[in-house]
């Protein structure tokens, strides 16, 4: 099945280029050009993926990303900004998106980012797609922690918790190589699947927002520990 992509893009040289490069890539396209047809659209058309500008007319990208949050619609979204600003950047994470790209941009740098996230999104998107699958379900239980990745769930003791996919994706990398030192690049190149350089921050983000989560103390963690100098390691708490 084609995958969807919403652009959400006010200028309208960059909608259309972006709307030629997916078309081109086999990528089924709708377009809006303010944030509240976007976020309407994000709502109807269901996409598999939202390329999402910061600057937008009516509503702006941090809100339109925002609403959806709270709207528990998870679908992954790769902010779009001018703007080289560190705080803008940040912020679209903490808000939820799972990427972002400053402009200008080359056309094989958001195929790259597109192809990655919605390689990562997968796992959500057909959770049952075989069988053998459902048979060998894994699962996780470390302390009060309860993670089922067929299901794409996870509990603290009875609690469902809430994840975007990306940061469900991270936090079944940390279980699978539990107790395994691993560096920013290591994670950023095994769960976002770029083949050029990234921006390490990215991982710092999502493994803050895995602490609030499930950790009892986000600034004291007893499961994703900070190794100073080198990057991160999901242990087993110790009682």
């Amino acid at each position: 099945m084609t995958n969807k992509i919403l652009v959400v893009e006010d200028e309208i040289s960059i909608a259309t280029l972006l709307q030629y490069n997916l078309k081109q890539a086999g990528y089924d396209v709708v377009t809006a050009n303010d944030g509240r047809d976007g976020l309407n659209k994000a709502i109807s058309e269901k996409p598999d993926l939202i390329l999402l500008d910061l600057m937008l007319p009516k509503l702006d990208g941090m809100e339109v990303c925002k609403e959806l949050r709270m709207k528990k619609i998870n679908t992954p979204i790769i902010m779009l900004t001018a703007k080289d600003d560190e705080f803008d950047k940040v912020l679209g994470l903490e808000l939820g998106a799972d990427d972002y790209m400053t402009k200008p941009f080359s056309p094989r740098e958001v195929m790259a980012r597109v192809k990655a996230v919605l390689r990562r999104s997968k796992v959500v998107d057909q959770p049952h797609q075989e069988e053998e699958q459902s048979t060998s379900e894994k699962t996780y239980h470390i302390g009060h922690l309860n993670v089922f990745p067929d299901r794409f769930e996870a509990f603290l003791d009875d609690n469902l918790l809430e994840f975007t996919p990306k940061e469900f994706e991270l936090l079944l990398y940390l279980l699978e190589n539990k107790n395994r030192v691993l560096t920013r690049d290591q994670l950023l190149s095994a769960v976002w699947h770029y083949d050029f350089a990234g921006d390490t921050r990215i991982v710092d983000v999502h493994i803050s927002h895995l602490r609030d989560q499930i950790e009892e103390n986000s600034r004291k963690p007893k499961f994703i520990k900070t190794i100073r100098g080198l990057g991160y390691k999901f242990e087993e708490p110790k009682n």
